[in-house]
């Protein structure tokens, strides 16, 4: 089959590999009609997240159809169209009971990896690195999905791939952001990063009550998204101080909620950007945490501040003494996509949310190289870039 497969920083390469297997009765084999490139494939691109080896297979924003089933999955049949969430759950540990899917003890086979780095385990992950189990990725003609039992959900009938593709990751991403932030009726939600997490988090605060939606960014493209897709306020970081913009707009106060959709490759302005730039380069610092600083600048007392962005490790220079000053509550994590799926579903089949809108470009697997540099660079008004695989006849 093809796939798009990592060789090292700023390579990917579409090549032909093995087709999957199944390897355990609980898998299932799903032929893939559509997938993804999500923001946080760039960090894998940039070589910013370790434990990458050549030839892994890349993706975890995909949807299909069943080709086979191992003997324990009951709950699916051989051409059933479904989502497939981007963690990996067992549904039988503690926090799979709990609903925190992303959390799951038993689905990272590599789980001494995140241990040593982080204190403990969370769920493997498709296609993003061997410290998340080492999985095989959906940017590929067919992809083997462990636990089929318990992660993917059937795409209910009339709708299309483009209408529930963004359910594998950033959708539930962008509603999980907003429910972290405890949205009272009438409050103010500022999003940094109008990239697609942070789009669907603006949809997703004003579905929840927010009264009103800021979106902050540098791309003139991205913040015209925001307020004609998103109905939001708009700020453009680099013409002026975020914080006492935001202050201006909220009469003295600050937002109620700050959503850090950007992650670990923020771009800041004068010498925070460059001092971060450096200590990155040099592996003295491993994220960017230039958006980070400014929401908890920004946040009101006693706010919330809600990070769905990816980090990877440590960051320099953060005001743990303004978080601690004014009281601020912080949530972060993955997301538990399979969770939050039902709730979504029956929002999209009612109308009440359409995610296409982040759709900039269409095109096919092989092209997948050009698309991921177009992609970190923000060209030609680039947001979100769907690829239809070749549909290929399935052997085993």
């Amino acid at each position: 089959m093809k796939a798009v497969v990592w060789h090292g920083k700023h390579d990917v390469r579409v090549e032909t590999v093995p087709d999957p297997q199944i390897l355990n009765p609980q898998d299932a084999i799903v032929r893939v009609t559509l997938t993804a490139i999500c923001g946080s494939d760039l960090h894998l691109y940039d070589g910013l997240i370790p434990t990458m080896k050549s030839g892994d297979i890349l993706g975890h924003e995909f949807v299909g159809e069943v080709v086979e089933v191992g003997s324990k999955v009951s709950n699916l049949s051989v051409g059933d169209r479904v989502i497939v969430p981007f963690p990996i759950a067992c549904g039988q540990c503690w926090y799979c009971k709990k609903e925190m899917w992303s959390l799951c003890d038993n689905s990272n086979p590599n789980s001494f990896m995140p241990e040593k780095l982080y204190g403990d385990t969370g769920a493997g992950i498709f296609g993003y690195s061997h410290l998340y189990g080492g999985y095989a990725g959906g940017q590929a003609e067919f992809v083997r999905v462990p636990y089929a039992d318990i992660g993917p959900k059937k795409i209910p009938e009339g709708l299309s791939d483009e209408q529930v593709i963004f359910c594998t990751d950033v959708l539930p991403t962008g509603y999980q952001a907003a429910l972290n932030c405890h949205i009272e009726q009438g409050d103010t939600v500022a999003v940094w990063g109008c990239g697609p997490v942070g789009l669907l988090a603006m949809k997703c605060a004003s579905q929840l009550g927010a009264g009103k939606v800021i979106g902050i960014d540098r791309f003139p493209d991205r913040l015209a998204m925001a307020q004609n897709h998103c109905g939001a306020e708009i700020i453009n970081y680099e013409e002026g101080s975020v914080a006492e913009q935001l202050h201006n707009m909220t009469g003295g106060r600050g937002p109620d909620s700050c959503i850090d959709a950007v992650g670990m490759e923020a771009h800041s302005t004068g010498l925070e950007g460059a001092y971060d730039a450096v200590k990155q380069t040099l592996r003295l610092e491993m994220d960017r945490p230039g958006a980070l600083r400014q929401l908890i600048m920004a946040c009101r007392k006693g706010g919330t501040v809600s990070i769905p962005g990816v980090y990877g490790g440590l960051i320099d220079k953060m005001p743990m003494g303004a978080v601690f000053a004014k009281g601020l509550t912080l949530h972060a994590g993955q997301t538990h996509v399979q969770k939050h799926i039902p709730p979504l579903l029956e929002l999209i089949e009612k109308g009440d949310i359409d995610s296409t809108f982040i759709i900039s470009h269409r095109i096919p697997l092989d092209e997948a190289p050009a698309a991921y540099e177009m992609f970190k660079r923000k060209q030609t008004g680039c947001i979100k870039i769907v690829m239809r695989p070749r549909q290929a006849e399935y052997q085993r």
